[in-house]
């Protein structure tokens, strides 16, 4: 297994962007992996973007992020309040969001969702994503749900347990709109979680499954 890091020139930061369709997806998707990052550097810039948060779930969206970030050098979140399930036909506006991030520095590394991902929602982000930023690192998070969607990734992050449980546990206090769904417990995240790190031999047994599409080695 080929193991991976990500690398900046000295005295550069490490810019990050992630993109969620809801107010809870990056947190579910790569929330340990953020917090692993941010807890290994100190020069890391996030900027954190939630497409479908309005009324409560835009509040959720903002704690969230304010406690995953608390370790961020830089931090810059914005939540929109395009209509949940319907991204689709609100394309060209979400497009030109995407239009707007590019005119931005260019991101070292994206999370976003799984092109492949069955919810409507997901894809278009994802497809998005790819139509925008083209000569990027992009690693594709997965989300748990009924649609019974998720593949074997190629791409991991190896998590420690106290990483885990603090992802679990700020997903469980914030997201109390969520705490009715079948799925949303700790349980499911934790047994995720489990499992990829059963597939990349974790020395902690625990990590975030990812897909990458696309690689350049420079030896």
């Amino acid at each position: 297994m080929l193991e991976l890091a990500f690398r900046r020139p000295p005295g550069e930061g490490l810019r990050v962007l992630c993109l969620g369709a809801h107010s809870d997806d990056i947190e579910i998707g790569c929330g340990g992996t953020i917090l692993r990052l941010l807890a290994s550097r100190s020069d890391v810039s996030v900027r954190w973007v939630v497409f479908s948060g309005s009324e409560e779930r835009a509040e959720e969206a903002r704690r969230s992020a304010d406690l995953f970030l608390r370790g961020a050098a830089q931090a810059a979140v914005e939540i929109h309040s395009f209509r949940d399930g319907f991204f689709p036909y609100e394309g060209a506006r979400i497009k030109e969001v995407f239009e707007s991030l590019k005119n931005e520095p260019g991101p070292d590394v994206i999370f976003t969702h799984r092109g492949r991902d069955r919810h409507q929602d997901h894809r278009l982000i994802a497809e998005l994503t790819w139509n925008t930023f083209r000569d990027h690192l992009v690693l594709e998070y997965e989300i748990p749900k009924y649609d019974g969607d998720l593949d074997t990734p190629n791409v991991y992050v190896p998590l420690d347990e106290d990483v885990c449980r603090t992802k679990v546990d700020l997903l469980m206090e914030v997201f109390s709109s969520q705490r009715s769904k079948r799925w949303f417990t700790p349980e499911t995240f934790i047994g995720l979680m489990r499992i990829r790190g059963i597939e990349c031999a974790s020395p902690a047994g625990y990590a975030e499954g990812f897909e990458m599409r696309k690689a350049v080695l420079c030896p």
